[in-house]
């Protein structure tokens, strides 16, 4: 999967966004990279040559750092809307430019100019065939402490689902054969969706086939975790559903704003996966050691499409009604298997056609469909980079040819947009 994000398809950037509480001091910036970053994996110190045989592989080099330090000049200005708007000039441009292939394939950026929600803010520029959000989640947060008490580590929110009763034998019998169903038609729509039926045209979807060279516009938003919970006390549903819920609601709405008839059409969005079976974040040491390195470092991601509940003949003012349909529509995906199985697919396409083959596959996924969601979870206490509080934590995938991604973080009680 590394070279399938690094093909004449795909070329997938990470781009992760740290909000500083305090200025950052540009002199750290060498001392930190050489001694948190480099040693993490091998590949931030190489870069991906091809072979006689065509295929491309990692090749150690010699890393000048400053050569993958970026230091922006913005306009003097007394107000941090204007910085906050020549920020969002920034981003949206770095996010489109292509890394050399001549040297590692990342970069820094660090920005001290003072925007409306940080000090000043470091940006970090990942190209995906390093690893995917897991990967280098763990990798970033290897180089980060807690604020308040450095000596502890940092504590994310559970990923273990909770244990459920025990089952008669016709309720598990139903279960199996639910989990069947589910998923023979998981894997056939799935199909289908990447092959052959691509949705409509819509105020989200451009249908565009070189929609990753066109210009982007990124924006973020935040919500408390509680009024999440709150919704979700409220109807029953997981903090997911409403996650969920509350996403394509907005999306939805925003369609009809621009085109009435768009509540009808066909939407869906290709959400992207972690098939690794790890209930958190590891260590970057025991990611790296001689047992888990396969199974933990690397591109180990699958997609699944769910659709985007239509709005017409309902009262889009019914939010609640809305999430409570997208509860539905994500209980039948979890009780499938069509993660591991794309997964599995994927991975066999590749030994039978190689990653080219693979990239094109995700490329079609990914045009067809309306929207792209991803999701990682961050810590729940404030992290501190040597001594910089840091206020926000956001990502974003760049380089794909959806029209829509929609990135979900959650840090300190918060969810980010």
């Amino acid at each position: 999967m590394g070279l399938c994000f690094n093909s004449s398809a795909l070329c997938i950037y990470i781009i992760g966004v740290l909000e500083l509480q305090v200025p950052f001091d540009h002199s750290q910036a060498i001392p930190l990279l050489q001694r948190l970053l480099l040693p993490i994996n091998p590949r931030f110190s190489s870069i991906m040559v091809k072979h006689k045989s065509g295929e491309k592989r990692w090749r150690k080099i010699r890393v000048k750092l400053k050569d993958h330090i970026n230091i922006p000049l913005f306009p003097e200005s007394k107000s941090k809307q204007s910085y906050d708007n020549y920020f969002a000039d920034y981003l949206s441009r770095i996010a489109i430019e292509k890394l050399p292939e001549n040297k590692p394939l990342w970069e820094i950026h660090t920005v001290n100019y003072p925007t409306s929600s940080a000090a000043s803010s470091l940006i970090f520029k990942l190209h995906h065939a390093l690893g995917d959000g897991y990967s280098l989640m763990g990798a970033l947060l290897s180089c980060l402490q807690r604020a308040v008490d450095p000596s502890l580590p940092l504590s994310f929110p559970s990923l273990k689902p909770s244990k459920s009763a025990n089952k008669s034998f016709f309720s598990r019998f139903s279960s199996v054969m639910s989990l069947a169903c589910n998923t023979l038609v998981d894997l056939w729509w799935g199909l289908t969706n990447t092959t052959a039926i691509e949705d409509d045209k819509t105020p989200i979807r451009s249908g565009f086939q070189t929609g990753e060279t066109r210009p982007v516009t990124i924006s973020t938003i935040t919500f408390s975790l509680d009024q999440i919970k709150l919704i979700k006390s409220r109807l029953g549903v997981t903090v997911n559903d409403a996650i969920v819920g509350i996403v394509f609601y907005g999306t939805r709405l925003y369609m009809q704003g621009v085109d009435n008839k768009s509540g009808a059409a066909k939407s869906t969005a290709l959400v992207l996966m972690n098939t690794r079976n790890i209930e958190c974040y590891q260590s970057v040491n025991d990611m790296l050691s001689a047992h888990q390195a396969k199974r933990s470092w690397g591109n180990r991601v699958s997609f699944v499409h769910v659709p985007i509940p239509k709005s017409e003949g309902k009262r889009i003012s019914k939010q609640l009604d809305f999430i409570w349909e997208v509860h539905h529509i994500i209980k039948s995906k979890n009780q499938s298997l069509v993660v591991p199985l794309n997964g599995m697919l994927l991975d066999m396409k590749s030994k039978l056609k190689g990653y080219e083959a693979v990239a094109k596959h995700v490329y079609n996924a990914a045009t067809k469909s309306s929207a792209t969601i991803t999701s990682l979870i961050g810590p729940s206490q404030q992290m501190s980079l040597a001594n910089h509080p840091v206020n926000g934590f956001c990502f974003t995938v760049a380089g794909g040819p959806e029209s829509l991604l929609i990135s979900i973080m959650s840090y300190m009680g918060n969810w980010e947009f």
